[in-house]
């Protein structure tokens, strides 16, 4: 672990902040196996059932990998192999909340991107910005950015590197919404209770019926979708949730 990740777990939300604002909370390999290890944690942890991910500051959410220490893989392979926070973020299985106080720049693009749900400051500012310095995106930039915002604003962000507004950035829907900056962490707590009290097996299911809607033909996507719902009409808590509509009151889930 690092001081440079913050973790918290308050009424089953967690919450993950980068914590390093004088470096645009830049993230290095030490925070990186740190993000691997508190991901997993959240993964097998009950009490955990919405994550939030968001950067320490005013003025950043993250401006990607830390540039200074890229030189320290020994080889192109090493770098291609390295233990990485944008697959960490991806590979939760609860649903996340990216909360984007500013500069949302390469990989902490991608580590929203990879995010379920994305609200932002007014203040924040989206960039593909690697194009500038001689390569391209490789956690999941292009695949992320064509499926939120078209092609053709993809193509426009990834080969200019030119950043966007917060604006800019609900007009394409790459964020749900805006929000002022002392109002963005309050909002993002809200959303993430709300998703929490939820049940948490069929909040799950939802997110992997998510992802399998962008990658699966349609009639298998619904095949999947179906067999996931039969997943959750099984579950205690879908038991609890049918007690509590025929009691009239709200139902208790235990993610069992």
């Amino acid at each position: 672990m690092t001081e440079d990740i913050l973790f918290s777990i308050e009424n089953h939300v967690a919450t993950i902040m980068l914590n390093r604002p004088a470096k645009l909370n830049a993230v290095t390999p030490e925070m990186s196996a740190a993000l691997i290890e508190i991901t997993e944690q959240c993964n097998t942890n009950d009490e955990v059932r919405c994550i939030i991910v968001t950067g320490a500051g005013e003025r950043a959410f993250c401006a990607g990998s830390d540039i200074r220490e890229l030189d320290s893989y020994d080889t192109p392979w090493n770098f291609r192999n390295r233990p990485d926070y944008c697959d960490a973020i991806r590979k939760v299985l609860k649903p996340t909340i990216a909360a984007i106080n500013g500069y949302a720049f390469g990989g902490g693009l991608e580590t929203a991107m990879s995010c379920d749900i994305r609200i932002a400051s007014h203040t924040a500012s989206f960039a593909s910005p690697e194009i500038k310095l001689g390569w391209i995106g490789g956690g999941g930039m292009a695949v992320f950015l064509a499926n939120s915002i078209g092609p053709s604003n993809a193509a426009k962000m990834i080969m200019t590197g030119d950043p966007i507004p917060a604006t800019k950035a609900l007009e394409w829907n790459l964020v749900s919404d805006l929000h002022e900056p002392g109002q963005l962490m309050p909002a993002a707590r809200k959303l993430a209770e709300t998703i929490a009290s939820r049940a948490p097996i069929a909040a799950e299911t939802a997110k992997l019926n998510l992802r399998a809607a962008y990658s699966m033909p349609i009639e298998k996507a619904i095949e999947y979708e179906r067999d996931l719902q039969t997943v959750c009409f099984a579950t205690n808590d879908a038991e609890e949730g049918r007690k509590a509509f025929k009691e009239k009151r709200q139902p208790v889930f235990t993610r069992k």
